[in-house]
């Protein structure tokens, strides 16, 4: 019987075998700021478990390399991740010197290739087994409760990311709290405004290229300048206007990053609202007015529940992308997570950066996961709903 490789895993084993033997897996630097020393899985780890994660990783990798059922595939993902998980931490206690308070142990590019190349395959697993959103919704909630039960057991405390933590403890959950409330906040009021606008739009021809052809212009605008264009007009009304300044309106500030990511928000809100309503089939509307239903009844009971899904799909657009976005109101004093990623990048604080980059992207991942399962279920509905 021949063998027969899965190609996906011929990229993945590659990628698994140059970071387990080739680069490194963690670095350790004598404090925060000067340059770190690489070591790989067997000078990270203690003797007896650098080579036991080698095996795993090795073991994992031909799992992989050739075409294997899937939920041997699910396991030997799952098992490896955990594994690199576990052992992080492990190099962390294992590298940091006893009683030394200033020493640094940071993941190095192996651990992060090793974790790319198995959530690859994880998700490569995930995809194929076509999961209910439920169960996919359900796979993000163990896996983040798996990383809460990790950072409380304190099995990751010595790692340099948890230390810098560590120091900016009641900053992080307060710039945490300003950078949820700028993407939640401006797509709210982007979908209170998008949503009517695009009905509009949908209803008056006339006017629909016009408001698209400015919201385009208006996204091709770089972020850092619409932020920078801001600070003049919102400077001027929190000068002029009585009472502006007392609402938090200023030139610099969160007022500005509110007003921008307002704006980036309202094309993918209206455009997808327009192509929704003209995606209501035709029959179903026939229907409607056959039944003796007002235009209003027909908008909010036949046409919006049907295009629910599309303009969902849009609001999940600008979730994902304000709240990556976000990081950048740092830069005119916005506060979010984007302060660390800045102080980091001047101290030349790698992990500094990364404690403001990772909570961003595990919250667009998220976002966008829940986001995916609500479309789905959705556009189950619209087709049981829809006349065949």
């Amino acid at each position: 019987m021949p063998i027969r490789f899965d190609k996906l895993g011929v990229v993945i084993a590659a990628i698994a075998a140059y970071a387990a033997f080739a680069a490194p897996f963690a670095t350790f630097r004598a404090n925060r700021i000067v340059p770190g020393q690489a070591r790989s899985i067997l000078e990270a780890l203690p003797p007896a478990t650098g080579p036991l994660l080698l095996a795993i990783v090795v073991a994992a990798a031909l799992v992989a390399l050739f075409k294997t059922p899937l939920l041997l595939r699910l396991a030997a993902s799952a098992a490896a991740l955990a594994a690199l998980a576990l052992l992080i931490g492990v190099a962390g206690t294992f590298l940091t010197p006893a009683g030394n308070t200033f020493a640094r142990i940071s993941p190095a590019s192996g651990f992060w290739i090793l974790t790319f190349a198995f959530t690859l395959l994880l998700a490569d697993v995930l995809t194929r087994l076509e999961l209910s959103p439920w169960a996919r919704v359900g796979v993000l909630v163990v896996a983040g409760a798996a990383v809460a039960l990790l950072l409380i057991s304190g099995s990751w405390n010595d790692l340099s990311i948890l230390k810098e933590y560590a120091n900016r403890a009641d900053s992080f959950w307060a710039e945490g709290s300003k950078h949820v409330t700028l993407a939640l906040g401006s797509l709210l009021a982007a979908v209170i405004v998008g949503l009517p606008l695009g009905i509009l739009c949908h209803r008056v021809e006339r006017l629909r290229a016009s408001v698209l052809n400015v919201l385009n212009i208006i996204q091709t605008i770089p972020s850092i300048a619409l932020f920078g264009l801001l600070i003049a007009p919102l400077g001027w009304i929190a000068s002029h206007v009585p009472g502006a300044a007392a609402l938090g309106i200023r030139g610099i500030g969160t007022a500005p990053a509110f007003v921008a990511l307002f704006l980036y928000s309202l094309l993918p809100v209206v455009a997808n609202t327009v192509v929704g309503l003209a995606g209501v089939p035709l029959a179903a509307n026939d229907a409607a007015r056959g039944m003796g239903m007002t235009d209003r009844q027909r908008l909010f009971g036949v046409e919006f529940p049907l295009a629910f899904p599309v303009i969902l799909t849009g609001i999940r657009i600008v979730l994902v992308q304000n709240i990556g976005l976000a990081t950048i109101a740092a830069l005119i004093g916005g506060g979010g997570f984007g302060v660390f990623v800045f102080q980091g990048v001047g101290q030349t604080a790698m992990d500094l950066v990364l404690l403001g980059a990772l909570p961003t992207v595990a919250l667009a991942f998220a976002a966008a996961i829940i986001l995916d399962a609500v479309i789905e279920m959705t556009s189950t509905r619209r087709r049981e709903a829809s006349p065949a």
